[in-house]
């Protein structure tokens, strides 16, 4: 027997779940990905400036906006009050990535992992966009849901395995 999918009704048809009899609880995601660059890309960006500005700084922002603007890109996703979201980056030089780590956290009725997700997504094609001067030759992802807390399903931890360094846990 295969899973009820949660976002369709018992005629097949989409719908937003209702939550509507859930107790709010505190909620916490942390999703991570990375933009593969090549050597030109790589050399820019350690540079620290474009002619449009400092890249990290925009795809910091593209992130939060990302995480802020969720339920505009996922249709069946809930509008909730974020209270905190965090940002960070790291360049790996090794092999030529541009890693964005974003956490949410927000008390509600429903989780924030698409919120993470779309953070890291929206910050990296903001990173694109910043050093696609340079080349397009720039690829994107993956892009993984690494920690997720509070409801039903508790504590949910991917393998950190993707990442060649340590999000910062003490945001958790």
């Amino acid at each position: 027997m295969s899973p009820k999918l949660s976002h369709f009704n018992e005629e097949g048809r989409p719908q937003m779940v209702d939550v509507s009899h859930k107790e709010p609880t505190s909620r916490v995601s942390i999703a991570a990905g990375f933009l593969q660059l090549t050597p030109d890309i790589l050399e820019v960006l350690q540079q620290g400036s474009t002619a449009k500005g400092d890249p990290w700084e925009i795809a910091h922002l593209g992130a939060t906006t990302g995480v802020k603007s969720t339920p505009l890109n996922i249709s069946l996703c809930h509008s909730l009050v974020i209270e905190s979201i965090v940002v960070d980056h790291y360049l790996d030089q090794e092999y030529l990535r541009a890693w964005l780590c974003v956490t949410v956290k927000a008390h509600g009725k429903t989780g924030v992992e698409m919120e993470a997700l779309n953070g890291v997504t929206i910050g990296l094609l903001n990173l694109y966009d910043m050093l696609k001067a340079v080349s397009h030759s720039m690829t994107l992802g993956p892009i993984q849901l690494l920690f997720k807390s509070g409801g039903k399903s508790g504590i949910i931890a991917n393998s950190w395995d993707i990442c060649p360094w340590k999000p910062p846990l003490n945001l958790i």
